[in-house]
Formats: C-alpha cells, sequence, structure tokens
C-alpha cells in the first residue's frame, strides 16, 4: 500500500513544561490519517548566541513568558507554508521554515515555533513509514544505546543552594548494557541521598531532578558523589565516572576571562585559576568529561583548556557552540574542545541539529545529545540520541518523570533491539 505522506494539517497550542512554563506543542496529520504531536523543551542557562526562544513578554500572562505568539506564528504562518509538502522531505521542510523567517537566530517566527513543526514531522514521516522514529532518523545500523550520563548533584542557575558548577553526573561506563548503566546510576542517586539525609542536608531535587544541598565549597558535591558511587556497591572509575557541567557563563563576570565563583564564596577567579583546579580535580577524580569549564566569550581559556587536558577527558563546549555549525567549526579549526553539546532547541531544527553532528563525527570530535532544563514527556531526545549514535546522552536524573519518560523510552529501543542492541561509550 502506498502511504499518502502528504502534510494535510499543522495546529500549535500553549503547553506547560517541566517548570509550569508556557511551551509550543504540534500536531500534525497526513493524508493518509497519520497523526502525532511534539513538544518543544527550553533552557534556563541560555547561551547568548542561542536560536530565539520566543515569549510574548506580556507581564499579564505566565509572567511575560507566554508563547501565543509562536503558537500563532505555526498556525498562521508556517501551516499554510508547509500543508502540502510531502513529510519525508524533511530538510526541504526545515529549509523552507527557515527561509519563511528570513533571519540568522530565528527571531521571527521563533526556534519554538519551528521546531515543534520540525520535531513533528520527522515524528510524522517515522510513523507512517511504519520504522521506529531512531529508525527512520538513524539508518537501519541505529542501534548503540547511549550511556545515561544521570544528573545527581545540581548548583548554579539549576538549583537554589551554594554550588558553583551547574551539574554533577554519574556515568556508568562500566555496565554491560544500557539497563544495566541505567541500574548503576539510579542506585547511585538513591545512595546520595540516604547519604545527604544522614547529614541533615537537603534532598530536594533542582530543575532536571539532581539533589541541591548547601554545601562548604564545590568540591564537597565531588567527595558525596565518590562517597555514593561506592555506598551504591560500585568501584569509581571503573564502574561509574563523573562528568562535570560547570555552565561557567553563569558565574563569569566579564567577557575577559575573569569569574566571580558567587554561589560557593570562594571569589574572583581568572581562566587559568579554574584551569588549575581542574587538573587537579582531574588528577584526584574519576573524571570523564567537562563540559562548559569556561564561559561562551573565552575562547582563548577554552583553547588552553583543551590543550591543558584534552588527552585526558572530553572537553564539551555548549555555551561556546550552541549547535550551530558556524561556532562548532570555529572550535574544530582553533582547536577550543574536542567535543560539543547537542540540543535541539539551540539551532531550532531537527536538519541543522544533525548537520551539527555530521561535522563533530566528520572532525573526529564527540558529541553529547542533551536535553533542556524545562522538559516535556516527549521522547524524542531518546530516538533521537540512538539515532545519531553518539554514545552518550544527558537527560536528567532518575526523578522527575518528564527526565524518566526518556530513560525509560531508551529500556524500550533496547528492548526492541534485543541482541543487536550496542552499549559502549566509544
Amino acid at each position: 500500500m502506498q502511504h499518502n505522506t502528504i502534510i494535510k494539517s499543522i495546529k500549535a497550542l500553549e503547553i506547560l513544561d517541566s517548570r509550569g512554563n508556557p511551551t509550543v506543542r504540534v500536531l500534525m496529520s497526513l493524508e493518509d490519517g497519520t497523526k502525532v504531536s511534539a513538544s518543544v523543551p527550553s533552557g534556563a542557562s541560555t547561551g547568548e548566541y542561542e536560536a530565539v526562544e520566543l515569549r510574548d513578554n506580556d507581564p499579564e500572562r505566565y509572567d511575560g513568558k507566554g508563547v501565543c505568539k509562536a503558537v500563532a506564528n505555526v498556525n498562521e504562518k508556517i501551516a499554510p507554508h508547509i500543508i502540502g509538502m510531502d513529510v519525508t522531505e524533511q530538510t526541504k521542510i526545515d529549509h523552507a521554515m527557515i527561509e519563511l523567517d528570513g533571519t540568522e537566530n530565528k527571531s521571527n517566527l521563533g526556534a519554538n515555533a519551528i521546531l515543534g513543526v520540525s520535531m513533528a514531522a520527522a515524528k510524522a514521516a517515522a510513523a507512517s513509514s511504519g520504522l521506529e522514529l531512531y529508525q527512520y532518523l538513524g539508518g537501519t545500523d541505529a542501534r548503540r544505546i547511549p550511556v545515561p550520563c544521570m544528573n545527581i548533584l545540581n548548583g548554579g542557575e539549576h538549583a537554589d543552594n551554594n554550588v558553583d558548577f551547574q551539574e554533577f553526573m554519574a556515568v556508568p561506563v562500566g555496565a554491560p548494557s544500557f539497563s544495566e548503566g541505567l541500574r548503576y546510576v539510579a542506585q547511585t542517586f538513591h545512595a546520595l541521598k540516604r547519604i545527604l539525609a544522614s547529614r541533615g542536608l537537603a534532598t530536594s531535587v533542582g530543575d532536571e531532578g539532581g539533589f541541591a544541598p548547601d554545601l562548604k565549597s564545590n568540591e564537597e558535591a565531588m567527595e558525596l558523589i565518590i562517597e555514593a558511587i561506592e555506598a551504591a556497591g560500585f568501584e569509581p572509575g571503573k564502574d561509574v565516572m563523573i562528568g562535570i557541567d560547570s555552565a561557567a557563563t553563569s558565574f563569569c563576570s566579564d567577557k575577559k576571562g575573569n569569574y566571580d565563583l558567587k554561589w560557593s564564596g570562594a571569589g574572583h577567579k581568572t581562566s587559568d585559576d579554574l584551569i588549575t583546579l581542574a587538573k587537579v580535580w582531574v588528577e584526584k577524580y574519576p573524571i570523564i568529561f567537562w563540559e562548559d569549564p569556561l564561559a561562551e566569550e573565552d575562547w582563548k581559556g577554552f583553547r588552553k583548556f583543551t590543550a591543558e587536558l584534552g588527552d585526558k577527558i572530553e572537553v564539551i563546549g555548549d555555551d561556546l557552540f550552541v549547535t550551530n555549525t558556524k561556532f562548532i567549526a570555529r572550535g574544530i579549526k582553533e582547536e577550543s574542545a574536542n567535543a560539543s553539546l547537542i540540543k535541539l532547541n539551540q539551532i531550532g531544527t531537527v536538519t541543522e541539529t544533525i548537520e551539527a553532528v555530521k561535522m563533530c563525527r566528520d572532525n573526529g570530535w564527540r558529541y553529547l545529545i542533551s536535553h533542556r532544563s524545562g522538559e516535556t514527556a516527549d521522547t524524542f531526545l531518546a530516538d533521537f540520541a540512538v539515532a545519531m549514535d553518539g554514545g552518550h546522552l544527558k537527560t536528567g536524573s532518575a526523578s522527575r518523570s518528564e527526565r524518566l519518560a526518556k530513560y525509560n523510552r531508551l529500556l524500550e529501543i533496547e528492548m526492541l533491539l534485543e541482541e543487536e542492541a550496542i552499549y559502549t561509550w566509544k
């Protein structure tokens, strides 16, 4: 039977994300009766050069965070332009929306409006073809389940505590399978909760589900995680390693490589000071990657950090690259990092996100697929991570259902793949 994959209707509405803030959901139907929906995530610690998330700025609605304009742009501008196109032509659809927007950063229609339609198109094409989304996007050899980089302790912009670095992640590189890896880090998460509770420390969680206790220092966070890994019955450095996201732009005091570790009270630091600290930590702790150790404007500092530590750990740029091939190309040329974070809504279309992944892959770089702090129950990211064959994924902690939805979808994919599933860091 020939499926009619022509787009029949596109409708958007305003829904709420995991922080209770508005975001965009897009409903799409095809001529063959296929119906899908896609929901767009939202970031808190956003890079300056990210594609624009269009907000209404109406103080009377959701403190100005409403997305009625983005919804209207889908319904009134994008839909008439896209309806009638073949949903299997993802690149053509995405480029048509980019052209319709007419700006470099999608500030006219909004990246949240454009991405909702882009994701829905990919889902609809997969559903119509009878393929799982990861198979449709990744091809027949898409079978590697990513290592879950689980956020178990929060600081910075994602928590109301006195830890400067935004995320500390448990990374189960020594597990034999995804399901076992997920068990390793979930047990570590629960062990950490027991340790925190025994010391009278807060066990409330931050935006991505990690614990957010007040600690004496940033280093205490590392010590607690090592203790939790061991308490869960695993060996640090062998079974479970640690990933860090400093999100250093959030505590950068200028654009000249000066920083203020304001939350912990550790005071003013230079890029060199932070590099020295990182070198000590990498020697002392089982760190496997470090994301945004320096700020989005500190290209010189990033290059020095990578020269010093790039042969020991994965040095990942997030705010530095914002999933944009223009910035990733500069990073490759200047050797500013050896990996890029990949976030769909930083760039605004599925096509451009895949192009960013390809640029990393073609140049021998790693790439870490990532969620946002404002998420929904949409599991697109899980399939996308398998399709892109990156080997690791950031999608939050072992709490909050919008995070667990992605992990549970990966368990489902592992089951579907059976003995064909691969689980390996590299």
